[in-house]
């Protein structure tokens, strides 16, 4: 064996010993003490939209759909509805019923502009004292909201001839019912049917 040789051969086995040490010791692949998930310890990539989307749902379930419980109506006035719904809470809606994203950059693309919110309330009544399971006795408050958008809308097109589609005055009604419980003192004792 010539020198030569011997000196690519001890190159190879140091470079080949080092790779070795390099991915063994790196992150989640290479060896290591104690139990292994095998195929399953390998992280996969997760898109951020998955994340977005699950943080939006998250968002909306925590300040949209929850019922609030409040305390007993007051004596000598009609009970006031809460806050009316929010411009957030209103374009959400919005969003739901005509979805602006799905598009696709320089292929196809929807813009909403200069958009303004008038929120009517429509209806505010309270429905009479009865027995709500894991609640109790309560009032079951209703306030329903009409809510007008105006905006202009622009459709951009791209593919097979550009041009842009705009609609100055476009206009959406959403409603929007926001519900609550008053608690009640006593109510008329639940009563089991006879059979």
């Amino acid at each position: 064996m010539t020198t030569s040789t011997r000196t690519l051969l001890t190159r190879t086995i140091l470079g080949l010993m080092a790779a070795v040490t390099t991915v063994t010791s790196a992150g989640c692949i290479g060896l290591s003490q104690g139990p292994s998930l095998g195929i399953f310890s390998i992280p996969i990539p997760v898109s951020p939209y998955y994340q977005q989307k699950a943080e939006d749902e998250q968002r909306w379930y925590e300040r949209y759909e929850r019922v609030p419980i409040l305390g007993p109506t007051t004596a000598g006035g009609d009970p006031v509805a809460l806050d009316p719904p929010t411009d957030d809470e209103v374009m959400r809606a919005f969003e739901r019923a005509n979805p602006v994203g799905g598009g696709i950059p320089l292929l196809y693309e929807r813009q909403r502009n200069n958009v303004r919110i008038i929120k009517e309330k429509i209806a505010d009544y309270v429905d009479p004292p009865r027995f709500y399971p894991l609640i109790g006795p309560a009032q079951l408050h209703h306030a329903h909201y009409k809510c007008t958008i105006y905006y202009s809308q622009r459709d951009i097109v791209g593919y097979p001839v550009p041009h842009s589609l705009d609609d100055e005055e476009a206009v959406e009604t959403i409603y929007i019912d926001h519900n609550h419980f008053h608690m009640v003192g006593d109510v008329e004792p639940y009563q089991t049917p006879t059979l």
